[in-house]
């Protein structure tokens, strides 16, 4: 067969969904990591020129955001190899599949998916010994690892629900920032609200980011809308949006590799090849 035909029919083994989900989960991992261990950095910035002239007030918090970049580290590593390994999966779970159907049993690969997902024949045939290909049994070697979808929804639901949590804590930052700039709309645009202008304030206290006894715990009035009009201000705020859309791209590609782990455990059970889930 020629050379494209050839490209052709290896296409139709390839998981576009699990493609698809891995790009996303790629591009919202390096922007939830990357822009949220430069606003954690912005917020530490803020906090010790603006709302706080003791250390000691923003010590534990200092803490606390590295732990939180450390965090960001651990996650970066995990996501990109957690992500090609279910890229690899899909790979060879929707390459079983479609070989059901016929689709794709005339590549080599598909004839090693279906000695190792499927269940099919492993070198003896009803005429005696066949040869293997080299690829075919490279094929069948990381099968045996991959070709276990069901254990692969399981492990991803439970990220999916923990990751979860991490969406929900991105929007809190997103949250505090929005509700200080709200406030010094209302400083710039005095005629739209009722309240006096010495009173609008940003309290870094209330949120929990410094104690009580925090010195001075809040800006108000022109002195905090100054502080808006910064640029480490504005770029802060925006870089904890774009962190929050990279958790919720990372959330989305996570529930799109459910959903095609899923059909595709579904479809090699029901078939009833002879694997053993």
């Amino acid at each position: 067969i020629g050379l494209l035909e050839c490209c052709a029919r290896c296409l139709i083994g390839a998981p576009f969904a699990s493609l698809v989900a891995t790009g996303l989960c790629f591009f919202g991992v390096a922007l939830f990591c990357g822009c949220g261990h430069e606003a954690l950095t912005g917020t530490e910035q803020l906090i010790e020129t603006y709302f706080s002239k003791n250390f000691q007030d923003y010590e534990y918090l200092i803490d606390v955001i590295h732990g939180f970049q450390y965090f960001i580290y651990g996650t970066a590593s995990f996501f990109f190899l957690y992500g090609a390994l279910l890229l690899a999966e899909g790979f060879y779970t929707t390459g079983a599949v479609r070989q059901i159907f016929g689709d794709y049993r005339t590549t080599i690969c598909g004839k090693g998916l279906s000695a190792t997902v499927t269940g099919g024949p492993k070198g003896r045939g009803a005429r005696g010994p066949q040869r293997i290909h080299s690829w075919q049994r490279v094929c069948q070697c990381l099968g045996k690892w991959l070709g276990h979808p069901d254990k692969f929804v399981g492990i991803t639901y439970v990220l999916t629900i923990i990751w979860l949590l991490v969406f929900a804590c991105s929007a809190v930052p997103v949250y505090i920032y929005f509700n200080t700039w709200t406030t010094c709309q209302s400083i710039a645009n005095p005629t739209k609200t009722t309240a006096s202008i010495g009173t609008l304030c940003a309290d870094a206290r209330m949120y929990g980011v410094l104690p009580w006894n925090a010195f001075p715990g809040k800006v108000c009035g022109s002195n905090l809308l100054s502080i808006c009009k910064t640029s480490e201000f504005q770029m802060t705020f925006h870089l904890f949006i774009a962190a929050f859309v990279g958790a919720a791209a990372t959330l989305v590609s996570l529930l799109t590799f459910i959903i095609a782990a899923t059909y595709n455990f579904a479809v090699l059970k029901l078939m009833g090849r002879g694997t053993k889930f």
